[in-house]
């Protein structure tokens, strides 16, 4: 999951440039995805539709984040090759970028240009409002808190306190087991999103385990790995035996300090177990499928912009990745939580120590 803030863009240093500041990129690979926040299982091999041209700007955590970004480019090229969409990606390098790439795709008539992430919120809100007739969306931005609030956007939100809640639910039952008393996160920006995840993290392990401790700090970054893995090695220090990343790609670090000291790791936003069997499990955010439903809407103008689209576990779109060895034995306490969650007996916090 790539987090962002709503940091001072300094808009009035920020000029609408024809041309963006950020660099092309395009390397992502492609599964199917529909209309709905749930996974699509059609198969077709030959794409439906009119051909549209879509945009996608990232945040500066790039996409090699192997979470966040790299997840919203897999949607357009799933879109690219199902859909028959063609596509742009600039990415950003820093806040500066947002306005000049966003405005240069808005110039380029794109049918559809995508903001990733809850740091180009003021961006999204100036450059909207300067091209009232091209489609934008906006991933972790509720639409009416936009500036001006306007209505050629649409909010892809999520409810990564499900997530986080799972995953904390299942830290803390292999802390129990194997007498681990303290767990804890690490955070990017202290911004909702990540904010999100925390509070399910901490609400499911306290849920599993009343007498758990859990610890959290931020990074204030989502780019420096080292930022993170030295706040997990403190926290490690402090006891902790499971440490639940929410950078972006500076928590990776957080997830090899665990490895590094023995300990367990959850990922973030994509299903990070590749990294090793050290990844207890990974809260997964499906910024993929909401980049395709999107995509998808707008070529069979369906898109609804001047609202949010919110995807929660209910609609599959964020859950838990699968489980290592180590956590395989509480599947089916896992999966009861999760139904208890979908038919609404369990209430998920979104803030943290609530």
């Amino acid at each position: 999951m790539r987090m962002r803030s709503l940091a001072a863009v300094g808009l009035a240093g920020l000029s609408l440039m024809a041309a963006g500041c950020g660099s092309d990129d395009d390397d992502s690979t492609s599964t199917p995805a529909a209309s709905t926040p749930a996974a699509s299982t059609s198969t077709a091999a030959e794409p439906a539709g009119k051909e549209i041209k879509v945009g996608l700007v990232t945040d500066i955590g790039g996409l090699n984040d192997r979470s966040f970004n790299s997840l919203a480019n897999k949607g357009l090229e799933d879109a690219k090759s199902k859909l028959g969409a063609t596509g742009r990606v600039l990415t950003s390098k820093s806040n500066a970028d947002y306005v000049p790439n966003l405005s240069t795709l808005a110039q380029q008539k794109y049918d559809l240009v995508v903001g990733v992430g809850f740091l180009m919120a003021d961006a999204m809100g100036v450059v909207a409002k300067k091209f009232p007739d091209t489609n934008f969306a906006i991933i972790d931005v509720d639409q009416a808190s936009l500036k001006g609030k306007p209505a050629n956007v649409e909010g892809l939100l999520f409810k990564e306190q499900e997530g986080g809640y799972l995953s904390g639910y299942l830290a803390a039952l292999y802390a129990k087991d194997n007498k681990i008393t303290t767990i804890s996160s690490v955070g990017g920006q202290k911004i909702p999103p990540v904010d999100h995840y925390i509070a399910g993290y901490q609400a499911g392990a306290k849920a599993a385990f009343p007498t758990i401790k859990t610890l959290n700090g931020y990074s204030q970054d989502f780019v420096d790995q080292s930022k993170c893995k030295e706040i997990a090695l403190d926290q490690i220090g402090q006891g902790s035996g499971v440490v639940f990343q929410v950078a972006g790609q500076c928590g990776l670090g957080a997830l090899d300090a665990a490895k590094e000291k023995s300990k367990l790791g959850v990922g973030v936003d994509a299903d990070q177990g590749y990294l090793g069997a050290h990844i207890l499990t990974s809260a997964t955010k499906k910024v993929d499928v909401a980049v395709y439903n999107t995509i998808e809407a707008v070529q069979k103008g369906t898109f609804k912009p001047g609202v949010n689209t919110v995807f929660d576990l209910k609609t599959d779109g964020v859950g838990i990745g699968k489980l290592s060895a180590a956590g395989t034995k509480y599947q089916a306490q896992i999966d009861k939580v999760a139904a208890d969650i979908k038919a609404g007996t369990v209430t998920v916090p979104d803030t943290i120590g609530k």
